[in-house]
């Protein structure tokens, strides 16, 4: 099943994809798509659902983040060799993990803002897993288990704000717009790919990033099952995997977001991202 949500912010409506990807309303037929909608079980509730006797909704419609008030935004660092080699880093002995705002959460079409004093503004294509089931230290073998599914997503990053501004990484993830995700999730059922599948994101035409989950160095399993370690997870929780090479900050010289710059990006099997970069009005 391929979730999402359709509607101006605020005011978004529950939705799904049907099988010719036109887009059927589950308006007054369950709450938005969000973390309340996990917790309440209501995932579960729309398995047997006739599809095809759901009204359509125009394609003119805004589409939003397809998992709306997520508790956590966990996120996962140098998790791919070439990114770790292009960045000047070391791989570590266990995983990096940050933290992004959840006031970052974005739309998979929605502008991305540069935000005030901002020089380095970066791209990283992820695949983001979505926590389905409260999970308090899981092992590898229950993580499937405690999963909803799957998005695409960008960890847009501020890296003058992450590098050079002391502290943590989160100054540098966490400025409004920096976490656009969708535009749809997939349920795991109809999604066990998640650890074969191609990673790529363009700015203004040109392929910036081409890759395939396989070659994480940290497996979606590994991740999750360790990240629980330090934290329970709940429904709704968002997790961002790592990005592969081909960030700016590893161009020679280094390359970075503009207004007016366009990015499509996509986790193959899960949609494709369009946005636009704009400065920040203020």
């Amino acid at each position: 099943m391929k979730l999402l949500n359709y509607g101006l912010k605020g005011q978004e409506k529950p939705a799904l994809l049907d099988a010719e990807q036109n887009i059927r309303s589950l308006d007054g037929i369950c709450e938005v798509i969000s973390s309340e909608f996990l917790a309440n079980g209501r995932l579960q509730s729309l398995k047997n659902i006739d599809i095809n006797a759901l009204p359509l909704v125009d394609k003119y419609e805004r589409i939003g983040a397809p998992l709306l008030n997520p508790g956590k935004i966990i996120a996962v660092g140098l998790n791919y060799d070439k990114h770790i080699k292009e960045t000047g880093s070391k791989q570590r002995d266990e995983p990096v993990l940050f933290t992004k705002a959840v006031s970052s959460l974005n739309g998979p079409f929605d502008e991305i803002m540069r935000p005030k004093n901002a020089s380095q503004v970066d791209w990283e294509i992820e695949l983001v897993v979505i926590i389905g089931k409260e999970a308090k230290y899981i092992t590898e073998d229950e993580v499937e288990d405690h999963i909803a599914g799957f998005c695409t997503g960008i960890d847009i990053s501020e890296r003058h704000f992450q590098k050079h501004r002391s502290g943590q990484w989160l100054k540098g993830k966490s400025a409004d717009t920096f976490a656009p995700i969708g535009p749809y999730f997939v349920t795991l059922d109809e999604f066990k790919q998640y650890q074969s599948c191609n990673v790529r994101l363009d700015v203004n035409g040109e392929r910036k990033q081409s890759s395939n989950t396989n070659t994480m160095i940290h497996s979606v399993k590994k991740l999750v099952s360790y990240i629980n370690e330090f934290m329970s997870l709940q429904p709704g929780d968002l997790i961002f995997t790592g990005t592969p090479e081909g960030v700016g900050l590893g161009m020679k010289p280094p390359q970075f977001l503009n207004a007016s710059d366009q990015i499509i990006a996509e986790v193959e099997g899960l949609g494709v991202q369009e946005h636009t970069v704009i400065d920040c009005p203020i």
